[in-house]
This record gives C-alpha cells, sequence and structure tokens, in this order.
C-alpha cells in the first residue's frame, strides 16, 4: 500500500533520512571542538597584566645611578615594566648577572603609589653592605638573609648564603592582580632562570618563623637551621618588615607610609605621632628612601613587638639593637643591620 507520501519521495529515499545523521555527526563534532577549546583556556596559563621591556644593557660602568663602582664589569640589564593601560613604565628593574649564572634583581625603582613586585632600596647601602661583607666576613661562613637580599650579596661579595633561588615569597601585588598571581610567579621565576627546591622554601618557611619568635628562642631556631658550629650571620633589611607581615598576617602585624622631607624635623615627629593614635600602632621606624622621602613602618600590635624581627631594628621607644643579647650587632649601613649568630 503506498500512501501521498511514499509517492512523493524521491528515487535516492527520503532527504531528511540523510540530513539527520549528518546533523547529528557535526553537533557531536562541534561538541568535542568546544569542549576542546574550554580545555586549552583553562589549562593554558594566563598572560601576566605587565610585562618587562628591555631598555639598556652593559657593563655597569654604564649604569653610575647603581653605585657599583667596585663591579665595574659585572653586566646590567636595565628593563622597563609596562602594562597596556598606561603609556609611561609602572616602574624600572636593574638585573645583575655574572657569567652563566641567572640575573638578580639589585634595584628596584616603583614609579606607582602602591606597593609593587619589591620594595625600593637606596643603592648605595647595597654597595656598602657588599663590600664589608666581601672585606670582613670569613668565606667559609654562612649569611641568612631574605632570599632576594641573598640573592644579591652572594652575587656581589661571593659569599655563601643559605638562600639562592628566587623564592617569590610573599608576592607583592596589587589587590587588582590577584587572579594572576599563579602566572605571575611563573613570569618571575622565568625571568630569573631559577626555580626553588622544596628543601629551600621548607627552610625558608622555618627562617621567617624564627623571626616571629621571642629573640632568645628565634636566635636558637636560627642556629638550627644551619647547624652548631659553622660561622654564620644574619642580614635584615627595614623593608623585610612588610614582608614578613604579608607572609605571616595572623603573627606579624604592620603598615608603612611615605613622607615627604621637607627640613621640619619636628613637623614630621608630628605626622608620626598622628598615625600611630589614628590607627592604634605601638611603635614605628623608619627607612630612608632619598634625599627628599622616607618611608615609615609601624607595627600594629603589642606581640609584633615582641619578636625577633622587631628586637633586631631601632623601633621608638623601645631597646636599641645593640642592646640586644640574643644576636651579637656587627654591622650597620643604612636599612641593614647585619648580626653574629652566637
Amino acid at each position: 500500500m503506498s500512501t501521498a507520501n511514499d509517492k512523493q519521495r524521491p528515487p535516492g529515499g527520503r532527504w531528511q533520512d540523510k540530513l539527520l545523521p549528518l546533523l547529528g555527526i557535526t553537533l557531536v563534532t562541534g561538541g568535542f571542538i568546544l569542549l576542546g577549546w574550554f580545555a586549552y583556556l583553562w589549562l593554558t596559563p594566563q598572560t601576566a597584566p605587565y610585562h618587562y621591556q628591555l631598555i639598556a644593557e652593559g657593563e655597569a660602568n654604564r649604569f653610575p645611578e647603581l653605585e657599583l663602582e667596585a663591579w665595574p664589569t659585572l653586566k646590567i640589564s636595565k628593563y622597563e615594566i609596562r602594562i597596556a593601560e598606561k603609556d609611561q613604565p609602572i616602574a624600572l628593574a636593574y638585573f645583575g648577572q655574572k657569567g652563566k649564572e641567572g640575573p638578580v634583581l639589585l634595584n628596584w625603582e616603583n614609579q606607582t603609589g602602591e606597593p609593587l613586585i619589591a620594595l625600593e632600596r637606596k643603592p648605595s647601602e647595597l654597595s656598602a653592605l657588599a663590600s664589608a661583607i666581601g672585606k670582613y666576613v670569613s668565606p667559609d661562613a654562612l649569611i641568612l638573609a631574605w632570599w632576594d637580599s641573598s640573592r644579591q650579596i652572594h652575587l656581589l661579595s661571593e659569599r655563601n648564603t643559605l638562600f639562592n633561588a628566587h623564592l617569590n615569597e610573599p608576592l607583592i601585588i596589587p589587590a587588582r592582580w590577584q587572579p594572576y598571581a599563579d602566572t605571575i610567579r611563573a613570569y618571575e621565576s622565568d625571568l630569573s632562570h631559577s626555580v626553588p627546591t622544596a628543601q629551600e622554601r621548607d627552610q625558608f618557611q622555618r627562617f621567617t618563623e624564627a623571626l616571629l619568635q621571642p629573640p632568645e628562642a628565634g636566635a636558637a631556631r636560627l642556629r638550627d637551621l644551619i647547624g652548631p658550629n659553622r660561622e654564620a650571620y644574619l642580614v635584615i633589611h627595614v623593608s623585610d618588615l612588610y614582608k614578613l607581615g604579608l607572609l605571616h598576617p595572623d603573627k606579624f602585624g604592620v603598615a608603612y607610609k611615605n613622607f615627604v622631607l621637607t627640613g621640619n624635623i619636628h613637623g614630621l615627629i608630628n605626622h608620626m605621632k598622628v598615625e600611630m593614635k589614628e590607627h592604634d600602632y605601638r611603635t614605628y621606624t623608619l627607612q630612608s628612601l632619598s634625599d627628599r622621602d622616607i618611608r615609615a613602618f609601624f607595627l600594629a600590635d603589642e606581640p609584633s613587638t615582641q619578636t625577633l624581627m622587631a628586637h633586631l631594628l631601632p623601633f621608638t621607644e623601645k631597646a636599641p639593637p645593640l642592646n640586644l643579647q640574643a644576636v651579637q650587632l656587627v654591622y650597620q649601613q643604612g636599612g641593614y643591620w647585619v648580626y653574629k649568630l652566637p
């Protein structure tokens, strides 16, 4: 029996019979393509929100602003740090390098008003510190310092340091960049040609935790970290306060604010008193950034003032580091304080 539809069927069969399987295959294939694309987007790292742009390189004597006269042949690379939405660089970075060793950040000039990647220091202070260590510290001694200071000291003084890798701790970035944190860590590590070991990360964690202990207990933990007999020195920079607070915000309360030097020291002190009262801070110490800029670091609570870290630096209305018994002060240069471990 035939129907009207049967009579209208073309010799090759109904067109729907061929179209429906073809649509199914197309949809399935398209689904796999979409899944593959989403997987690619998910697994492929994001691009960092900034990039380093090389603008100059050569020997250190070409960069007098770094004050590296004692290392005239050290290879220096100068970078601008740029973001897409601004025409001007947001920072300048100077890296030093010897032979086949990876580059080491020696100086950072932040052009923004917020913490970014590294904290500024005077180049002259690092040069003086490295010269003193190279002159007075035994080649067999070991230097304990924050990982970034350690890399600088090792490069310039050729002395042994406990930390030699680019550890990226803490990661100093604006809040809006937090979604890119892993990408930024990878980008910075690639630039430094440095991959830290699990042991080095564990040692650095123990190092920072020792700084949070009371002075005697903290010094004992530092000695346990390196063994009983080796000659060792602890190098602290005042900017390490902020980094320690970022790593351990529940154990170390710290904040900072920049001020412009006007020549009126009494006015500056009054500004500090206002900050202390307004935020209920306990004490403060200062870092000279330049001839016209100064940075104040404030400790937020009493437990923070009782740590080894706080005792290593000169805070107002606190006993000076010279009186510290747990470790022996042997050198001070600008924001750097050097102690011999017992």
